[in-house]
């Protein structure tokens, strides 16, 4: 990938091939590098999704990382899940403007009912209640989407906009992302949460939430003030913190 000029504080380290973005942006964290580093590939040969899935990584898509340092509880800070949703949904927005995008909770972007884009958070932390980093890693289907997937992929070729370059596609994402995250941090989750309900998928619908061990299903009642779905349920509302939600009719 040849490098691209990022907005300022964001810097980047582009690789043709590399395991993970992510495992090697944590390497160069614990090495003491700065908020805004950046770290793509053109290729993961180790590249991972939610859960530890597999992300299959073929040359001709979007694969970065940006390190930031948020000065926060790990509750608060996955908020920023959110944050890139909203970057994500911006930049893809420049390319495919009349595409039909929307968020699906809590990290998951999807283009005409199918997914195009993932994001990936990873917290470390060392001692006190604050997290020492967080890695925001993000993957944009652009030339081609995988076909064995828990929900339907597509990318953006697939959808009528082809020929779309990594590099360009990181450069909107990284300036949406920062005018976002400056937002976040000035103002707080409120406008943050607005904005991600406005593009949300299943709001006020019937949804199934997989959770690692449970299946519940329910109506998508709303966020809550940490990004958590509200889930109303015939034996009363629930608060869901981690899962995975489906339309019901795929249940």
């Amino acid at each position: 990938m040849t490098p691209e000029v990022l907005p300022c504080p964001f810097r980047l380290i582009a690789y043709e091939t590399i395991g993970s973005t992510n495992d090697e942006l944590k390497r160069l964290a614990h090495e003491g590098a700065p908020e805004g580093l950046v770290v793509s590939a053109e290729r993961q040969t180790a590249g991972r999704g939610r859960r530890g899935r597999n992300w299959v990584s073929p040359p001709g898509n979007l694969y970065a990382s940006l390190l930031l340092r948020p000065a926060c509880r790990p509750a608060i800070a996955a908020q920023l899940g959110f944050v890139a949703a909203l970057g994500a949904v911006a930049a893809i927005g420049e390319f495919a403007p009349g595409l039909d995008l929307r968020c699906k909770w809590p990290n998951d972007l999807l283009a005409n009912g199918k997914k195009i884009s993932g994001i990936l958070l990873e917290t470390e932390m060392t001692t006190g209640d604050r997290p020492d980093f967080v890695v925001l890693g993000i993957g944009v289907n652009l030339a081609a989407a995988p076909s064995d997937t828990p929900y339907p992929a597509t990318s953006l070729t697939a959808e009528g906009a082809p020929g779309i370059l990594p590099q360009a596609m990181l450069a909107r994402f990284v300036r949406h992302f920062g005018e976002r995250l400056e937002a976040w941090r000035n103002e707080g989750f409120a406008p943050i949460r607005e904005a991600w309900l406005a593009k949300a998928m299943g709001l006020g619908e019937p949804i199934q939430v997989r959770l690692e061990r449970d299946t519940l299903d329910g109506r998508f009642l709303d966020l809550d003030g940490d990004g958590a779905l509200m889930l109303g349920t015939p034996g009363g509302n629930r608060r869901i913190a981690a899962g995975e939600i489906f339309p019901a009719k795929a249940a």
